[in-house]
């Protein structure tokens, strides 16, 4: 007993020592492993957050992008199409198409002769050119056709039909922008020209030496036709102004795009030829009367 209680206990190994060995011994493969996994997990998540959030950024950056790029092409597209209506420039046709059908007048066609003649004549010439109100047949107010016109304006065409004796004139000249509306106002002069002979006077089909030898053959009383065969007629004297006594204007008639004969440049032109061959001056005399239809 003395021998055991005499025995260095403080050699031996108690609780407290083991505790701190095994604290200081390093962890096994096992728990590393563990570790580093958790570790691995840790570090991972925040990585896939940001990479999440970059996508997000992106996507973001694109759309915005897009977004500008299209809302930049719209307004490219805008201001293409309003640069295309403002060069848009109006037409005769849009013109007349929204104006108001108006009978032609005096006014209208003295207008047109003072823009004509103020080019090339003087002022004095200008005042003898002008045409009084005696030289012009009544209005047509839209109502009439044709050869119930005429019959108002021309009452004593019968007398004035059988003293007409001379070749290459004609007592009532029709003037109007085509052939195929000189076919159609030829139609409608049935009811009004008896026993008178009509002459169609344009060039489509027809040669100008053709006409010329028509005239001079026989008796005309009635010319209708187109102002550039009319003024070749009178440039080449097969036709002359002398037995003329009615000088009508297709004045009101429209075509299909809404223009008159005078809002065609070249229709216009002819016409005012045709003034220039003595017609002004034989207006002012009285012996030819105007007529607006």
């Amino acid at each position: 007993m003395a021998d055991d209680l005499g025995d260095e206990w403080w050699t031996q190994g108690d609780d407290s020592g083991s505790l701190e060995v095994e604290e200081d011994t390093p962890p096994s493969t096992e728990e590393q492993q563990i570790k580093s996994t958790s570790n691995k997990r840790k570090s991972e998540k925040p990585t896939q957050e940001n990479t999440k959030k970059k996508k997000r950024k992106e996507t973001n950056q694109k759309e915005c992008f897009i977004t500008q790029e299209t809302s930049e092409e719209k307004g490219d597209k805008e201001s293409n199409t309003k640069k295309k209506r403002r060069k848009k420039k109006k037409t005769i046709t849009d013109v007349l198409a929204s104006s108001e059908a108006v009978p032609g007048s005096p006014a209208d066609l003295r207008r047109l002769l003072k823009t004509h003649y103020s080019q090339t004549r003087s002022v004095i010439e200008q005042e003898e050119l002008t045409l009084p109100d005696s030289s012009f047949l009544n209005i047509n107010d839209l109502t009439h056709s044709l050869s119930s016109y005429l019959k108002e304006v021309c009452p004593k065409w019968a007398k004035l039909q059988k003293q007409h004796t001379e070749t290459r004139s004609i007592i009532l000249l029709i003037v109007c922008g085509s052939a195929l509306r000189t076919i159609d106002l030829i139609k409608q002069l049935v009811a009004f020209k008896g026993q008178a002979k009509v002459q169609k006077l344009f060039a489509r089909h027809i040669k100008l030496d053709d006409h010329i030898k028509v005239l001079g053959k026989g008796v005309t009383h009635i010319g209708v036709g187109t102002p550039g065969r009319i003024a070749a007629l009178l440039e080449k004297e097969g036709l002359t102004i002398q037995g003329l006594r009615y000088l009508i204007f297709d004045w009101n008639y429209r075509d299909q795009k809404k223009r008159r004969m005078v809002d065609i440049p070249e229709v216009k032109t002819d016409l005012l030829k045709i003034m220039d061959y003595g017609v002004v001056q034989s207006c002012r005399e009285g012996a030819v009367k105007i007529g607006l239809f």
